[in-house]
């Protein structure tokens, strides 16, 4: 991975839906790209998308890394160290 000084925090999470966004199924809306906080397991969408949920869950929780919840893609990102983070 690349320098991140959040990495050695990650423990394993469990997506809390594997359905979509949890906020935008939450008010009936749709999302472009999914991202899982890595740590809590919080599915939000992406910042291409309208309601950037999973940015508005780093705000308010402090929680710093997000994966790509999307099929194939095994990249993260580090809000605080703002840094791509590679999890393959």
């Amino acid at each position: 991975m690349n320098s991140c000084s959040h990495v050695k925090q990650l423990e394993p999470v469990e997506p809390h839906t594997r359905e979509g966004c949890e906020d935008c199924l939450k008010i009936g809306d749709t999302w472009v790209h999914l991202r899982l906080c890595m740590t809590c397991g919080h599915v939000g969408c992406c910042d291409s998308s309208k309601n950037k949920h999973a940015t508005k869950h780093f705000h308010s929780a402090k929680h710093p890394i997000i994966k790509s919840f999307e099929p194939g893609e095994d990249w993260g990102w580090c809000y605080v160290d703002e840094v791509e983070l590679d999890f393959s």
